[in-house]
């Protein structure tokens, strides 16, 4: 018999069309507040298959919770998370604390289903599904899967072959193989509500959209395989240019690609910077490189079609090091890759994961000394590498007996290489940071984070890390920039 969601007042039958109220819960700003770019993506499936949508975000317009839910008389609600934590071993802010408490005032409100989703949700979908007390959940991307909840639970259908779905049964909440979505929709401003776009333009000077979807890397700590899987998607070019477009035509001056690499296929960053050339937007860009396979003819390409700022996912600077995180590129093309950016005048900063797998006092230092030869590039670095359920970091940090198989990662659990400790890898980059002014440590201090702030309310662009060299210029002799 197929199995029915019974609510209160009966069985959940309605007509097409529906109406999906969709929540961003992100709460992080840190560094800078993101716009919910996989709202949008959902909202275009949603709105194309003839669904009503309207926003609410918990960073905005939370004030207006009630009223919009009870105007509104949502038949679904959906909820995503972005971010589980800020990734600051010391820090260690965490962002879904509250979801018990929002599933508990939507059903003050409610007795629509509610589905959550996101890709902090995706990393740990059991877990935020018993946490929040919602009905549903989407693991992966969530538009084929949320459009298909929609009419099996209008219908009365049996849900449980929806892909990426999570859901409940005899007592044990169960996960679907993730769906992949196609990646053809054109995404339009009704995508991107006015009120939305309009705040984190504001907040962080950009917009932000998306090229791609898959990672075939196998970087041992990364996610993005987890949420977006391993086979490599890409969006039509055409699609891409017009996008920007859109964006410029709601005021964004700048944006930001946000594939996990947006050179991870040499084609398709060729394909899709021309077809950004044949539509003549004028507009810069920034976005994640692999510094692999960069050549002088990709770089100009990019540049002559607005790129002018990269970040460099190098994650260290000694060979011995990147291979055990499972890097496969050497110091020696992360120093091509800079050169390359130098010479063409795109601003470019390192991200580097300080103290994981392999990592010892000598590599630390070897890092930093290779660090020299990187000409005007900026280097942010972390300490310690976040171990997430379904990574290669999991695996190893359970054969090392640092944590059980079953350990409850939601809560931030860091891997730090034997030998270190936290606070001599943090004394080390200090060390580095006064000794080379280009080392941005940790989570900035509020004199940084003030600054960028009033250069965002005098429309300067780009992201949190280009206006170093002007905090640079304007602090103290010996006062930090970054702090643990």
């Amino acid at each position: 018999m197929a199995l029915r969601l019974q609510l209160a007042g009966g069985y959940f039958r309605r007509p097409m069309p529906s109406r999906v109220l969709l929540i961003s819960a992100n709460r992080c700003t840190t560094p800078e507040p993101v716009f919910p770019l996989g709202l949008a993506c959902l909202n275009a499936a949603l709105r194309q298959a003839g669904h009503q949508t309207l926003w609410l975000d918990l960073l905005i317009n939370a004030d207006r919770f009630a009223e919009m839910l009870g105007s509104f008389r949502p038949d679904f609600v959906g909820i995503s998370l972005r971010n589980i934590d800020d990734v600051f071993i010391r820090k260690r802010e965490t962002f879904f604390d509250e979801l018990a408490s929002l599933g508990a005032n939507i059903r003050r409100h409610t007795v629509a289903p509610i589905i959550l989703g996101g890709s902090g949700f995706s990393i740990f979908p059991e877990r935020l599904l018993e946490l929040s007390k919602a009905d549903f959940g989407i693991a992966g991307e969530g538009e084929p899967g949320f459009l298909a909840l929609i009419e099996v639970l209008k219908d009365g259908r049996d849900y449980r072959n929806i892909t990426g779905l999570v859901y409940r049964q005899n007592g044990k909440i169960l996960t679907n193989p993730a769906a992949v979505s196609p990646l053809d929709r054109e995404l339009t401003e009704a995508d991107r509500p006015a009120e939305i776009a309009v705040h984190y333009l504001g907040a962080s000077g950009m917009l932000n959209l998306q090229t791609q979807r898959g990672c075939r890397f196998r970087c041992c700590y990364c996610t993005y395989p987890l949420i977006e899987g391993r086979l490599h998607r890409r969006r039509p070019p055409e699609l891409v240019a017009s996008e920007f477009e859109r964006l410029q035509r709601q005021g964004a001056k700048y944006v930001f690609i946000v594939d996990s690499v947006f050179n991870s296929s040499a084609r398709h960053a060729t394909e899709t910077c021309e077809a950004i050339l044949r539509h003549n937007v004028k507009m810069s860009w920034g976005c994640f490189l692999r510094p692999q396979g960069l050549t002088p003819e990709l770089m100009d390409l990019m540049a002559r079609a607005g790129l002018t700022h990269i970040e460099f996912g190098s994650d260290s600077f000694s060979n011995t090091t990147l291979a055990a995180y499972h890097k496969d590129f050497t110091f020696d093309d992360i120093l091509r890759s800079n050169e390359l950016a130098r010479q063409r005048k795109v601003a470019c900063c390192h991200f580097l994961i300080c103290g994981g797998p392999g990592e010892t006092s000598a590599t630390l230092c070897e890092s930093f000394e290779n660090s020299r030869q990187l000409n005007a590039a900026t280097i942010v670095a972390v300490v310690g590498m976040r171990i997430y359920p379904g990574t290669h970091l999991y695996q190893q940090a359970v054969a090392e007996g640092r944590i059980n198989r079953d350990a409850d990662l939601l809560a931030p659990t860091y891997y730090l290489a034997s030998g270190l400790t936290e606070e001599m890898v943090f004394a080390r980059l200090h060390e580095f940071a006064r000794l080379s002014s280009n080392w941005i440590v940790g989570n900035p201090v509020p004199g940084y984070t003030n600054l960028v702030q009033r250069l965002r309310k005098r429309s300067v662009t780009g992201p949190f890390w280009s206006y170093f060299s002007t905090m640079q210029r304007l602090r103290q002799p010996g006062a930090a920039l970054s702090h643990t």
